[in-house]
């Protein structure tokens, strides 16, 4: 009888990368623990990394396609399932068009090589302008923020948390996220790190997190003001003659006047914070040895979300702390990052029904509902989704149910039966992540280190490999039917990839599907590694701390990081206006993440739902008492489109006036 064997993994299920050590005893999982020696986690996991062995045992798990006859979903075969898939999506496109079918991809695959490599290639085989994403409704403000200022949509800034002396956060709780836009396994120990070596944390937040917990400072702010206090900041840094602009930068002097009618005084009855108080934090940031803004979901998630997003760097720029260590700074990834070129166009086309511009190719998913259910030359009549549960996870979704019911066909890969896909004519199963390799190609280039690491399959799949499944879409979506050659499409993949790169598709000798690709990438990356590099170092390459990579890393016209964006100052105006008060008098519903969740994709898991409920509303006593609602009583919570009745828990954790549900929930 052979002995447990213990396998080197990295934890696919949030932005942290952590490394895992996995015992399987066959097919079994015994145990998961941290690895040790994993060169960027040292150890450290959250309570999701238990959750692969949940995933892996889930019986809702598919692992056969299922195709709907009769009004249920039933199993089928491959083969059966394309021949379905082609047999009514490709009139659908012959009739009425590209843009009839509509995708939607979902955040898991974000930590999916597979995805990240070949999705790409199945859209542009679909050649469709209804394209969204899960980003288009959490993160698209700071990708954008950062084209127009750096030139990339992942040319983001990310703090460098092992040696700032001075952090403040707006919107972001990585100690239960374990970061988001900046990866950065124990998240916990390296801020713990800044107070003990003497510096600073100062969390700006509706809500007293856990972060804020083990901050230095707490500020509960407004819903949806960030921006307003961000620029008063901006305003006391060039009142006082506190600035040190870095080098390589345009705009100085047009953000210098923009911030003019943004004092302390004049927007601290806005955001709730005494003007004292902002005018005092603007010093302390100024003045210390290093520091980083770094602003996350509560500041992408609202109104201002762009500027707010812009305003962060403007503030890391201004002090002298952009790109410099102890700063904000830009990763240099081992794969997948753009190098050179010119910076993206925006707003190339928009959307049919309200003219909503597109962005890094995608529409706000928001509009989804609209494009399937308004008639007229142009409507969406067929769906694609990857990895994704859009009737849970964006806005009135509601009516995007209603919608994607009346849709002429709707196919989906998935590796559940979810509130969505529940209404698709034919799923395709995925295999697990124990069945495939795995490198975080988009995390690695949010690290707050320079790493890489890649793991290789613990397990052979049970079905066909989701590459193969992915370019034999792609295949239909081109027109040759259900039986396209997968390894061709590979093959072409490949060597578009390799002539991108300026190398040779054949020097990747040995690998197929995404880890040729990837091998490919990891040659043409600035450390010149390749996969055999990573498979002869299970626990991963520790590349170095960031280091100062501008100009080199800018894409824009002028070669020069842009403090003053035209979209950006022509906004200001609209920003000025909401200094007026709060909107209708009420309370205002914010978010907010579980340690032990990622969205919506993992509530299907006992292991990670299990214990007290953790989807109540977080009311604040006064609000409570006002409103009449008692801990543990019930509220009905009732927006524009649709009302929840959700458990109360009273706590003054939370501002007054702001009320919080946790987002993802439902199932």
């Amino acid at each position: 009888m052979a002995s447990p064997e213990t396998h080197i993994r990295t934890c696919p299920f949030c932005e942290a990368t952590c490394g895992l050590e996995i015992e399987m005893d066959g097919r079994e999982v015994v145990s998961v623990r941290g690895d040790d020696q994993d060169v960027f986690s040292a150890g450290f996991i959250c309570p999701k990394a238990t959750g692969i062995k949940s995933l892996y045992e889930d019986p809702d798990r598919l692992h056969a396609p299922l195709i709907r006859r009769d009004g249920e979903l039933v199993e089928a075969g491959w083969d059966e399932a394309f021949a379905v898939i082609d047999e009514r999506i490709t009139p659908i496109l012959a009739e009425s068009g590209r843009d009839a079918v509509a995708a939607y991809v979902g955040n898991p695959n974000a930590h999916n090589l597979a995805g990240l490599v070949y999705l790409p290639a199945v859209l542009k085989a679909l050649g469709s302008k209804n394209i969204s994403s899960a980003s288009t409704v959490d993160q698209r403000p700071k990708e954008v923020a950062s084209a127009r200022m750096f030139g990339g949509g992942l040319t983001v800034a990310v703090p460098d948390l092992d040696r700032t002396d001075h952090l403040l956060m707006l919107g972001a709780n990585p100690l239960v996220s374990n970061g988001s836009l900046m990866t950065a396994p124990n998240a916990r120990g390296r801020i713990r790190g800044i107070r003990e070596r003497g510096g600073k944390v100062v969390v700006i937040d509706p809500r007293r997190s856990r972060t804020a917990e083990n901050a230095d400072e707490h500020h509960f702010i407004r819903p949806g003001t960030d921006a307003l206090l961000l620029f008063a900041l901006v305003h006391v840094i060039f009142q006082e003659g506190l600035e040190t602009p870095v080098d390589n930068v345009n705009g100085v002097e047009e953000v210098r006047e923009a911030s003019a009618g943004f004092a302390p005084e004049d927007v601290a009855g806005a955001c709730g914070i005494d003007a004292g108080e902002i005018r005092r934090m603007a010093r302390e940031l100024a003045g210390a040895t290093s520091a980083a803004v770094y602003g996350r979901i509560g500041t992408t998630t609202q109104e201002f979300g762009t500027a707010a997003s812009w305003l962060v760097d403007v503030l890391n720029a201004i002090t002298g702390n952009l790109d410099r260590p102890g700063g904000a700074m830009f990763t240099r990834a081992a794969a997948g990052q753009r190098q050179g070129g010119k910076a993206p166009v925006l707003g190339r086309w928009a959307s049919r029904v309200r003219g909503l511009q597109e962005n890094f190719g995608e529409l706000p998913v928001s509009t989804l509902a609209e494009e399937i259910d308004t008639p007229g030359e142009g409507r969406v009549r067929a769906l694609l989704t990857v990895a994704g549960n859009p009737v849970l996870s964006t806005p009135n979704s509601d009516r995007l149910e209603r919608a994607i019911e009346s849709l002429d066909f709707y196919v989906a890969v998935d590796i559940y039966v979810n509130e969505t896909t529940r209404h698709a004519d034919v799923i395709l199963p995925a295999p697990g992540p124990l069945e495939r390799g795995h490198y975080d190609l988009a995390l690695y280039q949010l690290g707050v280190r320079n790493v890489a690491n890649y793991s290789p399959p613990v397990l052979e799949p049970d079905m066909p490999e989701e590459w193969r499944t992915l370019l034999r879409l792609a295949g239909v979506f081109a027109g040759q039917g259900p039986d396209a050659d997968t390894d061709g499409w590979d093959d072409l993949v490949a060597a578009t990839i390799a002539q991108r790169s300026g190398i040779d598709a054949s020097e990747a000798n040995g690998h197929k599907g995404p880890e040729r690709v990837l091998d490919l990438l990891l040659r043409s990356g600035p450390y010149e590694l390749t996969l055999d590099d990573l498979l002869e170092n299970p626990h991963g390459i520790d590349l170095g701390a960031l280091e100062p990579r501008m100009p080199d890393v800018l894409r824009t016209d002028s070669g020069k990081a842009e403090l003053a964006p035209e979209e950006m100052l022509a906004d200001v105006p609209r920003l000025k206006e909401a200094m007026g008060g709060r909107r209708n008098g009420g309370l205002t519903l914010i978010g907010r993440r579980q340690l032990r969740s990622n969205n919506s994709w993992m509530h299907n898991l006992p292991a990670l739902v299990k214990g007290a409920n953790r989807c109540t509303l977080h009311v604040h006593p006064d609000d409570a008492e006002r409103l009449g609602l008692v801990d543990g009583g019930t509220a009905c919570v009732t927006s524009r489109v649709n009302a929840v009745e959700v458990p109360v828990e009273v706590t003054d954790s939370i501002m007054a006036g702001v009320v919080s549900i946790p987002h993802g929930w439902g199932h």
